[in-house]
């Protein structure tokens, strides 16, 4: 099977379901934005981190697989079963937030991003979390869309906030506080 199939040259592509629509139609950005998001936390996987957060981090980029092919398929037309998001899915990203909650100190200050690249990382996919959802919202306006997609991307960018922010607490990076001018 050929990598390239040329039925993309003119500016369209097939949702799961066959129907065609342009690559800048709102379904096409969301899971492409789904898909970068999936490239960036792979990034974060590839850095020094815990083996617990490497561990968390391939269930989440399974999940966006889940989300991208529900987002990636015509809900008019697609007959094909999408594996679904599950509200564990959502309540598993809550739970992890809270038990690294618990060991770091408390927020008290908007924190600017950096600190090593693991960081950095974490707030360049929270970053791209956060216009994901946006798109998941605007495409949810328009069309079907699980409403867990949305809940989902929401707590994820939290997720990736406050996974930067125990990287930097277990490799004694201090917090990039933002204090503003008077």
């Amino acid at each position: 099977m050929k990598i390239y199939t040329k039925t993309g040259d003119k500016g369209y592509t097939s949702l799961i379901g066959g129907t065609r629509v342009p690559k800048h139609h709102l379904r096409i950005e969301s899971y492409g934005t789904v898909d970068e998001l999936n490239s960036y936390i792979g990034l974060i996987r590839d850095q020094d981190i815990s083996t617990h957060a490497k561990d968390v981090l391939k269930h989440i980029q399974d999940r966006l697989f889940t989300i991208g092919a529900s987002l990636a398929a015509d809900p008019e037309k697609s007959k094909i079963i999408i594996p679904d998001l599950q509200l564990a899915d959502i309540e598993l990203l809550e739970k992890e937030m809270d038990a690294m909650d618990e060991k770091l100190p408390p927020l008290k200050h908007f924190i600017l991003p950096g600190g090593n690249n693991a960081i950095s990382f974490c707030h360049i996919a929270r970053c791209v979390c956060r216009r994901a959802e946006r798109i998941v919202v605007h495409l949810a306006e328009e069309s079907t869309v699980d409403e867990k997609v949305s809940i989902y991307l929401n707590r994820l960018s939290d997720y990736l906030f406050t996974l930067a922010r125990k990287i930097g607490d277990e490799h004694k990076i201090p917090e990039n506080k933002w204090i503003p001018r008077n």
